[in-house]
């Protein structure tokens, strides 16, 4: 298994690992993007919604793009970055760091200290993993978590 970590003066630490997401802690917070419309019909998404179901819940909270909805699960809250309007759509990288900025904040206020992903954004959004990671730092560079994104 491959594990690439780096790590901030703060104590955040941002790690690539390859594997199954969904192999991490129970504990572990998780995060994907979704368009406003909460369809979740390709990706990723088809397997957040089959175990973590929801949707009604999502879509009560009234998300639009650069929001975030968010469902408790167990010991984990499961986040979803709205970063497009419909699923057809493109997220941009202002909604993708909108997003990303209130799930930190939320991230603070309940005291996660871990969060999993995968490459948000990159698979059928079409955006860039090198800039996406980029901006997944610069807005949680002062904290201190631990972030672990995992590729197949």
């Amino acid at each position: 298994m491959m594990e690439h970590t780096e790590n901030s003066a703060q104590g955040f630490q941002f790690l690539e690992k390859q594997g199954d997401l969904f192999s991490c802690e129970e504990t572990s917070s998780l995060a994907h993007c979704i368009s406003a419309d909460v369809k979740m019909g390709k990706g990723i998404a088809v397997i957040f919604k089959r175990k973590f179901q929801g949707e009604e819940e999502i879509k009560r909270q009234g998300q639009t793009p650069g929001g975030l909805a968010v469902l408790k699960r167990g010991k984990r809250f499961v986040y979803y970055l709205v970063t497009k309007e419909k699923y057809w759509n493109k997220p941009t990288y202002d909604t993708l760091r909108s997003s990303l900025i209130n799930m930190r904040m939320h991230c603070t206020e309940n005291k996660v200290k871990e969060l999993c992903m995968p490459k948000i954004g990159c698979g059928l959004d079409g955006l860039q993993w090198p800039r996406v990671k980029e901006i997944i730092k610069e807005v949680f560079d002062d904290s201190d978590m631990k972030l672990t994104v995992y590729t197949l």
